[in-house]
């Protein structure tokens, strides 16, 4: 029986094509699992063991998800990720270093379900860096020595914040729930249902930043529960349906800082310094209900 030539050719073509892929080819999606190996693929099937093997093995724009729970480890992500835990406890146990280190140029990086500790000895829970956004969803971040977020961009850059809770960040000389203090640029931070408890203070805004907060609280926090402090370019703070409770200052506009609240801001006090080295005006045990705050203007504190 005479065999046709017409296929002769694609076990050829077949055996080209497997050679022309890279061995170290990334995927779009990898896994992790408490039981993985960081020496596999990360595929469902063979799943990582921490995120910073299965990083590696993740196409930038890609997505490690979360098999079961487990702890995963510190990562550094340089690129536009998302690391994601659906229903798990996807934890990020650290001692004496950062959590999770955001340097990822102009990327955007995406945060969820992901319980960062630092067991009291960690830095901070999430050092930005650089990259174009950073949103932390539906996280815990807790028992750190320095900052829960600390959001240092270079240039240009946005930090989300959705159904997180941020606590026990309370170290005298370095702690802090969120930090922002761009370098370069503007950062603009909105927080939703958000609640920072037990840190040096909640959110604090430093120079040319912008933040919206809604549906959030910061309580028993030892300075202020927000915060914005202007020297060389002004913040620029919104709080509406906030609550910022048992702290030491509950608001604290400084410099060129401007803040507004909105609806109600319950058992509230606010600093207000004009300029720097200037006597402050407060107001305390007292609701307040649009109210702009700047420093040539705190209409409550006129009253």
């Amino acid at each position: 029986m005479l065999t046709s030539p017409r296929f002769s050719w694609l076990p050829v073509l077949v055996l080209s094509l497997c050679a022309a892929l890279p061995a170290g080819a990334q995927a779009t999606r990898t896994w992790v699992s408490g039981v993985g190996d960081d020496a596999n693929p990360c595929s469902r099937t063979a799943p990582c063991k921490t995120f910073a093997g299965a990083i590696s093995k993740t196409a930038t724009g890609g997505e490690i998800n979360v098999l079961d729970p487990a702890g995963y480890g510190g990562v550094t992500i340089t690129k536009s990720i998302t690391i994601s835990s659906e229903g798990f406890e996807a934890g990020v146990l650290v001692s004496g270093t950062n959590g999770i280190i955001v340097n990822a140029g102009s990327g955007d990086v995406h945060l969820r379900g992901l319980d960062i500790e630092g067991l009291g000895t960690g830095l901070n829970g999430i050092n930005f860096i650089s990259g174009g956004s950073l949103t932390v969803d539906k996280c815990t971040i807790q028992n750190f020595t320095q900052r829960g977020i600390d959001f240092a961009p270079g240039a240009k850059a946005k930090l989300t914040v959705l159904d997180t809770t941020i606590r026990n960040m309370n170290n005298m000389t370095n702690g802090g729930a969120i930090w922002v203090h761009p370098s370069g640029g503007i950062a603009t931070v909105v927080l939703d249902r958000v609640r920072m408890d037990r840190n040096r203070f909640g959110l604090r805004l430093e120079e040319s930043s912008r933040a919206v907060v809604t549906d959030s609280f910061a309580t028993n926090s030892t300075l202020e529960g927000f915060g914005a402090i202007g020297t060389t370019s002004g913040p620029t703070l919104f709080l509406n349906r906030t609550v910022s409770s048992f702290n030491g200052t509950g608001l604290r506009s400084e410099g060129l800082a401007t803040a507004r609240i909105s609806d109600s801001v319950s058992r509230v006090s606010v600093w207000l310094m004009p300029w720097v080295g200037s006597s402050s005006s407060s107001m305390r045990g007292r609701e307040a209900s649009d109210t702009a705050i700047s420093r040539r203007r705190c209409s409550p504190c006129d009253r």
